[in-house]
């Protein structure tokens, strides 16, 4: 299944300028291609177009202890609020934690990598409000977290 991910402004890594009128799209677990809304729609009629408000760019890789929840799936979910699609191995060492991780898509990593949105790679993606705020979280190319 092909989705367009569209925002007012993109920004293709950390630490990048947001540039205007661009857009991706996620096939399956992948990004197919960052372009203009317009063409993706025009290059793929049809597919389905979700409009986010705010900032769209790689998602985050959380550098510590998975936030406090009640159980090892709500300490996964925690991370999808915070715009997180990764987080450090080291910090996920109980047997129930990694599992509720990996069931639910999270990559568990050796060591922090850079995040952008490239061809090809992982469609982990998330959109930021103003206000720094997590507003949708994708991972794996599945919608994981939308705020209310």
């Amino acid at each position: 299944m092909r989705t367009i991910h569209a925002a007012p402004l993109l920004r293709l890594a950390p630490g990048d300028r947001p540039v205007a009128d661009a857009a991706v799209l996620v096939t399956g677990d992948r990004i197919e291609a960052v372009a203009s809304p317009d063409e993706l729609a025009a290059a793929y009629p049809g597919v389905r177009v979700r409009r986010w408000p705010g900032v769209l760019g790689p998602a985050l890789v959380h550098d510590g202890p998975l936030p406090p929840a009640s159980t090892p799936r709500e300490r996964a979910h925690a991370l999808f609020r915070l715009g997180a699609a990764a987080v450090l191995a080291v910090h996920v060492t109980d047997p129930g934690l990694r599992a509720a991780a990996v069931r639910n898509g999270v990559a568990l990593l050796t060591s922090v990598r850079p995040a952008a949105l490239v061809a090809g790679g992982r469609a982990d993606l998330a959109v930021f409000a103003e206000d720094g705020s997590c507003v949708a979280t994708v991972v794996a190319g599945r919608l994981v977290h939308r705020r209310a």
